[in-house]
């Protein structure tokens, strides 16, 4: 059985909205939030793959959060920005920026809180998902960023033709 659901341990979450549908990331992976700012587009990289952007002199990969669970691209607008994370690689920390519509909050979720993925009914990949939180009155979707930010599985999507290529 996991550990997330362990009722002695409370969990941050930042909340934040793709579209009409409110999702949650464990504050542990986030490095920073930055005001969404030009991305560097990349020919011949799929439609999840933002783009690139430079922090600070590093070289970060834009993965669009909307492209990646619906299949098109998020549309921009005052509200939208980027989170930087970092994610254990091969034993070492690579910091990827997801861009996202708009932020919301920072909760705290007890683990009796958060129930298990159903196996039905979810508008994006279930292995996307680490579980259901409830936050007040709303359900709010808690991300796999490991799953999500896959970076074997991102990688393999780069080696396809772009659609129309």
């Amino acid at each position: 059985m996991e550990e997330r659901h362990d009722a002695e341990r409370i969990n941050k979450y930042l909340t934040f909205s793709i579209g009409k549908e409110l999702y949650g990331m464990n504050i542990g992976t986030i490095k920073e939030i930055i005001e969404y700012t030009s991305v560097t587009a990349v020919p011949r990289t799929p439609l999840h793959i933002g783009g690139v952007l430079n922090l600070r002199g590093n070289v970060v990969p834009i993965i669009d959060l909307s492209a990646r669970f619906y299949g098109y691209a998020s549309a921009v607008t005052k509200y939208s920005c980027i989170v930087v994370v970092e994610l254990d690689v091969a034993g070492e920390r690579v910091p990827m920026g997801v861009l996202i519509d708009a932020l919301r909050e920072v909760v705290d979720v007890q683990g009796e809180d958060i129930e298990t993925t159903p196996g039905f009914g979810a508008k994006i990949r279930n292995d996307f998902i680490a579980g259901i939180g409830k936050v007040r009155d709303e359900f709010v979707i808690m991300l796999n960023l490991e799953r999500v930010l896959d970076i074997e599985e991102l990688a393999a999507f780069d080696a396809r033709p772009a659609a129309g290529a």
